[in-house]
């Protein structure tokens, strides 16, 4: 912070600032709410909505704080008669013009524009009702619809797609009334270069943007006798869970939330942190065997599917580099329909496997063509025809879906004493709990792969280097005399970078953790709408309470996975793993400009 001290008067009370910031930044360390839709710290400056406008001493018409600077003797009025009328026109203009189904929006409980109206007091809206261009609904991608008319055109979302993920699948296109945010040529988020990570969904202050919704077909599937439904929960879920329940953030609701799907109806509750596990065993020996055998290295994470996406469209040529490993998600649909089917001997076909993610990009990666594995397993041996064919994850829910249920269900959650996860793939360790916080899947590796190449007990379990959300963590470890350098990197424009590198070849890392969104799943596009960094550290620090609090916590001490390899897989990187838990991927055609 510059040296430079500003006096500036606010509201008829003295304050001085350091250095040089918006009158909106200004107020808000001294305490003072200005109301504002299109700003968004650290992302969208656009001053598009004019919600945030105050009264400055001198000026003759009202300033907007979010895009101008405090100056010295400045004398700013934040809610004279003139700026709170000026708001409320303001308001009621964007009201004018958006549709009126609050009660049926998917943003209902958590519109911004909402709760705007309704802290400013606006019961009714002075103006008649807009008549603008009646936009086509984007229903083309199988993670998130795009509602254009509901746009208030604030540019969060294009603000993130551009300037944090690197990605801009979306842009403002037309003039006018005709204005919107749209893909190139509007061909839908489908026939894009969208990784479907649902950061835009993340930002947008209304139900512009949102997840394809699947708990219709998961309420279907509960209903009908003849299928066993079971559900998986990510890491992250858990630590987010009990904001939509009005619970504080980082509230850690693991053992509530096993209860709760119970009781929603699910044949068998199971979590997706028993793959986890799985996935750093087969991951560990995947990047010892790279160094050993001197493979493709650095060696990068598989199990962010917007990462996967991203790089398949701007990244080719690192391909070869990508773990082989399908993702949590994906091992455990698998597993469900091949090993856990067989032990309990049930058909396949009938066994419905539900996760809830903190991610919209599973939706997209459960869809893949090559997430079959469990039909390829059993089609020789059941004599099943292509028509037959099924998927290994059914239906995917968002964090946010998952709570929509509970509450459906008529479930008291805050009340729930809780219960246990089902075995056996139920059963996990503190290194499987960590894949939901940037640097948790490296920070599991290592502890496997250390023991594994040593044979002996890793003294110290927590890499702290690893940990936070800085956008780039890079760590040496030492192991048997040798230092293998590691990195980490959340959000695409982070990723970008160490990615350039490698392409150039002259990255000196031995493996890369990459995780799509902003702190990692954590802050997946998926989970409960929050926009501050803070929420982001009290879930990070609940992912790493439940880790401490764990008997076990490296993922080649889990007796569940232990037993899996034993009974059914042979070993890590054996033919039937192979088969069933791992995958490969390539170009994709689509360009920032369209098809090629």
């Amino acid at each position: 912070m510059s040296d430079i001290k500003i006096s500036v008067k606010i509201d008829g009370k003295d304050y001085v600032f350091s250095g040089p910031q918006t009158i909106l930044e200004a107020c808000k360390s001294a305490s003072i709410e200005i109301p504002a839709l299109c700003f968004m710290e650290g992302l969208n400056k656009e001053a598009a909505c004019s919600i945030c406008v105050v009264e400055v001493k001198g000026a003759r018409t009202l300033i907007r704080s979010c895009v101008t600077n405090i100056t010295d003797k400045m004398e700013i009025y934040t809610h004279t008669q003139r700026v709170r009328e000026a708001r409320r026109v303001n308001l009621e203009l964007l009201l004018a013009g958006h549709p009126k189904d609050c009660l049926a929006c998917g943003r209902n409980e958590t519109c911004e524009l909402r709760k705007m109206a309704a802290d400013m007091g606006i019961r009714e809206v002075r103006f008649p009702k807009v008549q603008k261009t009646e936009h086509q609904i984007d229903r083309t991608s199988v993670s998130i619809v795009r509602d254009p008319n509901k746009c208030i055109l604030c540019g969060r979302c294009v603000s993130m797609c551009s300037s944090v993920q690197g990605v801009e699948a979306i842009a403002f296109t037309g003039r006018g009334k005709n204005s919107k945010v749209s893909t190139f040529f509007e061909e839908g988020l489908a026939n894009s270069v969208c990784v479907n990570c649902g950061q835009c969904a993340a930002v947008c202050p209304t139900g512009a943007i949102v997840e394809q919704n699947a708990v219709d077909d998961v309420w279907k599937a509960l209903s009908d006798p003849g299928k066993f439904v079971v559900v998986e929960v990510a890491p992250a879920v858990r630590a987010a869970l009990g904001e939509e329940f009005q619970m504080p953030a980082g509230s850690l609701v693991t053992a509530k939330l096993a209860e709760a799907l119970k009781k929603v109806g699910f044949y068998k509750v199971f979590d997706t942190q028993f793959t986890a596990d799985l996935t750093i065993m087969e991951e560990g020996h995947e990047l010892i065997s790279r160094i050993k055998n001197k493979g493709t290295l650095p060696m990068i994470t598989s199990c962010s599917p917007g990462w996967v996406k991203f790089a398949e469209h701007f990244f080719p040529g690192i391909i070869p580099n990508i773990s082989t490993c399908k993702s949590p998600q994906q091992m455990f649909g698998a597993v469900a329909k091949s090993y856990y089917a067989k032990k309990f001997n049930i058909d396949p076909r009938k066994i419905v496997v539900v996760s809830i993610m903190p991610c919209t990009a599973k939706k997209f990666e459960a869809r893949r063509p090559e997430m079959r594995s469990a039909f390829d397993y059993w089609q020789e041996e059941m004599k099943l025809s292509e028509k037959e064919a099924f998927y290994d994850v059914d239906h995917v829910l968002t964090t946010r879906e998952a709570a929509r249920m509970i509450k459906e269900a008529g479930i008291d959650f805050v009340s729930l004493k809780g219960g246990d996860f089902d075995e056996p793939l139920g059963i996990s360790t503190g290194a499987a709990v960590i894949f939901g916080a940037t640097g948790g899947v490296m920070e599991a590796a290592l502890r496997t792969a250390y023991e594994v190449l040593t044979g002996k007990e890793l003294e110290k379990l927590d890499f702290m280097d690893l940990r936070g959300l800085e956008g780039i963590k890079v760590c040496d470890v030492e192991i048997s005399g040798s230092v293998l350098k590691v990195a980490v990197a959340n959000s695409l424009k982070n990723a970008r970078k160490l990615l350039e590198e490698v392409q150039e070849g002259r990255s000196p890392y031995a493996f890369i953790e990459i995780m799509t969104c902003p702190g990692g799943c954590i802050g997946g596009g998926g989970q409960p709408h929050a926009l501050d960094n803070t929420v982001k550290k009290m879930r990070m620090e609940a992912i790493y309470r439940e880790d401490h609090g764990k008997k076990l916590r490296k993922s080649h001490q889990n007796p569940a996975v232990t037993a899996l390899y034993k009974e059914f897989l042979g070993e890590p990187l054996g033919e039937l793993s192979h088969h069933l838990l791992h995958t490969s991927y390539s170009e994709r055609r689509e360009t920032s400009y369209g098809k090629r």
